[in-house]
């Protein structure tokens, strides 16, 4: 099947290889030193689902009509990315996997006409160099679209992709949103220090502190009526059990998701993006709860002081230590 793929970075990249080696056409969107290195090299992938080059067609923009494609961009960058494909992208089902709460929605707006469905990357990929793919730790793709008229697309999807990764559909999508972005949270703390995931889980004020702001966003959910789905083994109890108890217990499941990472060290999403000099996903990972906090009357200071400090990083290019961050949120959070 011919494939499109817009944006070939950490997650659309590794779809990309893992298409072509199923034996899929893909065409694939980049720019700058990737768009080069993908034309030169391919996609080289690695890590925990083997080694493969894939033999890409790459361009800025996607220059033939794909039987399905996958927006996988930053996103902040995906309503631009879909009007500068949308001649390419019209009436054909179109899988969006991004971060934070707004994919489906804003896709849905901009294509009325696609049968538009949601898609979590759990895996964790890690793209440092131009063209280089790396698969640190192996895990599902899980697919929904939030409704029923997303169901049979979503199956469709799901069916094409499993002989590619794993994959799940999901009937409570937006609850599976959720979730991940509780998960997500992980990624501020290694933006704002510079440090992997193992090392921020590994000091205990910054756990302390990444704590904290995972259950600042289930405190928002579940203000919200959010059901969590189940993903990775965190589920709507469980997630609600770690909102209430003492911040000395329930750091024990940060630490424990950090841990099934593996020993490759995880930079998360948000830090390879300041080591590559672009804009981070923060304000719809942190930033998506602090926005939803408000509307819901749930105050998310510990959230709040992540975006701000994640922001100062990026204009800057000057990393926080442990002890600067300890600081700054203390001092965020009034105590």
């Amino acid at each position: 099947m011919r494939v499109g793929v817009i944006g070939a970075g950490a997650v659309g990249g590794a779809l990309a290889a893992l298409l072509d080696r199923a034996g899929h056409s893909v065409d694939v969107t980049a720019r700058g030193p990737q768009l080069a290195a993908i034309r030169t090299g391919g996609i080289r992938l690695g890590g925990a689902w083997g080694e493969h080059t894939a033999r890409v067609t790459a361009d800025e923009r996607l220059e033939r009509a794909p039987e399905i494609a996958i927006l996988a961009t930053k996103a902040q960058d995906a309503a631009d990315a879909i009007e500068a494909n949308r001649a390419m992208l019209e009436h054909i089902p179109l899988l969006v996997v991004q971060n934070g709460l707004d994919g489906v929605t804003t896709a849905s707006a901009l294509l009325p006409n696609n049968d538009v469905v949601g898609g979590l990357a759990m895996f964790a990929s890690s793209y440092l160099s131009p063209g280089e793919i790396t698969i640190t730790a192996a895990a599902p793709l899980y697919l929904g679209g939030g409704s029923a008229e997303h169901e049979v697309p979503a199956l469709f999807l799901a069916e094409l992709l499993r002989g590619v990764l794993p994959v799940t559909v999901l009937p409570n999508f937006v609850g599976a949103q959720w979730t991940k972005l509780v998960v997500n949270q992980i990624n501020s703390l290694p933006a704002i220090t510079g440090l992997s995931a193992q090392q921020v889980a590994a000091d205990a004020s910054l756990l302390r502190i990444l704590t904290e702001s995972m259950r600042e966003t289930v405190m928002v959910g579940v203000r919200r009526s959010v059901r969590f789905e189940e993903l990775q083994g965190l589920s709507d109890l469980r997630l609600r059990l770690f909102a209430r108890v003492p911040v000395a217990l329930a750091r024990a499941l940060p630490a424990r998701i950090v841990s099934r990472m593996g020993a490759t060290p995880n930079p998360g999403s948000t830090l390879q993006s300041i080591r590559r000099g672009q804009a981070t996903e923060i304000d719809y990972l942190a930033g998506a709860v602090v926005r939803a906090g408000v509307l819901v009357a749930v105050p998310t200071p510990v959230c709040a002081a992540m975006v701000h400090l994640v922001h100062e990083v990026e204009r800057t290019g000057v990393f926080f230590s442990p002890d600067e961050v300890v600081r700054r949120v203390r001092a965020a959070v009034g105590r």
